[in-house]
């Protein structure tokens, strides 16, 4: 098997190396991310009943970041992780059920956050013309459409009944129309699918599916979640320090969508959040 080094551009030392199609993570790359995790429980010490973190699992090394997982699920700051896929790896690859198992067990969500201008891209993403705005519109709705596709339809979430997924600015308008879809899909193609117990929305209403939504998005967009999904799914975020915060009054502009009613902006603002990230 052909092995080959990947060179960090950062600081030009080898990391990882390709063997197959998997990469192996070195002792380097994990001292980075364990040092990150010193660094976050460190940080988040001053309070960590307020200020919460999300370990990094590099699924390169499944066993590894199982163990770690482990290691800090009892850290009273730690309240998520984020799975690093490695290019070519999906996330329902065998390889990384002990990564699931691990936070199973710890009660620890999986939390997921798009990007727009690194491997692996989002379709279309050669037909840009070098629009940024289009990009970023683009990639971060298709990379949570991705992933919540992957682990809906893999049959994932009843292999790990504890198994919880959560969707960071990447809007929310976008999910009941993908849920809805991939009913559709798992219908018309359910040869080829693994059978799964409940429909794609029938998770979302198990809570097992949660989604930050954008303070641009609006009343209305957020009360066609609801009338799809209902309101067990959506999370308030503030964005912060971005420029869509809306600083210092995004609370207010949350308070202001009336419509919605006092127990749903309960939810909204904070009942959601902490059935997601193990805070209740």
């Amino acid at each position: 098997t052909r092995a080959t080094a990947c060179r960090s551009p950062h600081n030009g030392g080898t990391i990882a190396r390709r063997v197959g199609r998997r990469i192996l993570l070195t002792s380097l790359a994990l001292e980075l991310y364990a040092s990150y995790h010193r660094y976050i429980v460190d940080y988040c010490s001053a309070d960590p009943s307020r200020l919460k973190a999300t370990i990094l699992a590099p699924a390169a090394d499944p066993a590894w970041a199982a163990a770690e997982v482990r290691r800090l699920a009892d850290e009273r700051c730690v309240a998520a992780v984020t799975v690093v896929l490695p290019e070519g790896m999906p996330v329902d690859d065998p390889d990384l059920h002990p990564i699931w198992a691990a936070m199973g067990d710890a009660d620890l969500p999986l939390l997921h956050h798009s990007f727009f201008y690194e491997p692996p891209y989002f379709p279309g993403y050669r037909d840009l013309w070098g629009h940024v705005a289009l990009a970023r519109a683009a990639a971060h709705p298709w990379g949570a459409q991705r992933l919540l596709g992957y682990i809906v339809l893999s049959g994932l979430l009843d292999r790990f009944p504890n198994l919880r997924v959560g969707f960071a600015e990447c809007s929310g308008g976008w999910l009941p129309s993908w849920l809805v879809r991939l009913e559709g899909q798992a219908s018309y193609l359910h040869p080829t699918l693994p059978s799964i117990q409940r429909s794609p929305r029938g998770y979302a209403e198990d809570g097992r599916i949660f989604c930050g939504v954008e303070l641009y998005e609006g009343e209305e967009t957020v009360r066609s979640i609801i009338e799809v999904l209902g309101d067990d799914t959506i999370m308030y975020q503030s964005d912060y320090p971005h420029d869509q915060c809306m600083f210092p009054k995004s609370p207010d502009t949350v308070l202001a969508w009336n419509g919605l009613g006092n127990a749903t902006l309960a939810k909204l603002f904070a009942g959601n959040a902490e059935r997601y990230l193990r805070l209740a």
